[in-house]
């Protein structure tokens, strides 16, 4: 998906301990195979209080959930804008619920917000729901992760 021309500029905020989390080098790896387009992106992992409160002040959703998105926009410059914030305990917690390897759940989450941040909508309808899929685990077989909608064993 991502060609060699695209620019992403990234900026990575850890607002959690870093152990046992992605480094950066491998969270900028996942956000750039997900790239369409030119993009400024900042890449932030928190708790579970601060993603909470991000999730109940901008969704009217009072608990915790895996990935946020904030799309900025990108009319004036051309370049795409945007948040996207990571709950460590909550991708943690799924990982292990789900039986996937941690590594691969991070990465799924990093995908599945920068195709959040261009345009992809799965909360749109069946049909959204099933083409933003077929992205996601076409990229997640190119990074070397098994299809992330398929049962692990």
């Amino acid at each position: 998906m991502a060609t060699d021309g695209l620019t992403l500029t990234l900026a990575i905020q850890y607002a959690v301990d870093k152990t046992g989390l992605p480094d950066r080098r491998q969270l900028r790896l996942w956000a750039k195979a997900a790239l369409l387009q030119p993009a400024e992106v900042t890449l932030r992992l928190v708790d579970a209080e601060e993603g909470r409160q991000l999730n109940r002040d901008y969704r009217g959703k009072d608990y915790a959930t895996n990935v946020l998105t904030f799309d900025y926009g990108s009319e004036a410059t051309h370049i795409l804008g945007g948040d996207i914030v990571l709950c460590a305990p909550v991708i943690t917690r799924e990982a292990a619920e789900q039986g996937k390897p941690l590594l691969a759940h991070y990465a799924h989450m990093v995908v599945h917000g920068m195709l959040h941040l261009q345009g992809y909508d799965h909360e749109l309808g069946e049909t959204e729901a099933i083409a933003m899929e077929a992205v996601e685990g076409f990229i997640m077989r190119r990074l070397g992760f098994p299809d992330p909608y398929l049962t692990y064993e």
